[in-house]
């Protein structure tokens, strides 16, 4: 069995007992949150896609930890002009364990 939820504007694909990286959300570490936003639920053959979400789906969650994800470099550039510019970004994330996906 698994589900498509949608979290800090992107969806992605759980199953029980995975741990997923998503946007940063506002949750202690260790409290258990449920997501509402499921967009689609597979058990076996059994499909049930939502308009846009599937009622009464949800996917309980635990928050294992807050972290920032790699450095991104972003470099600009201009040949022969003297301009030459480096910046760095490191994403906040929460890694969520998923413990339970409920139709």
């Amino acid at each position: 069995m698994y589900a498509v939820i949608k979290s800090g504007g992107k969806q992605h694909r759980v199953v029980q007992d995975e741990f997923l990286k998503v946007e940063l959300l506002k949750a202690e570490k260790g409290d258990t949150i449920k997501i509402e936003d499921v967009l689609m639920v597979v058990d076996g053959s059994d499909i049930k896609i939502g308009q846009p979400v599937v009622a009464g789906a949800v996917v309980e969650a635990e928050v294992v930890e807050h972290g920032r994800g790699e450095k991104v470099r972003i470099v600009k550039h201009k040949r022969r002009k003297h301009y030459h510019k480096e910046q760095g970004h490191r994403q906040w994330y929460t890694l969520l364990k998923i413990k339970a996906i409920t139709a």
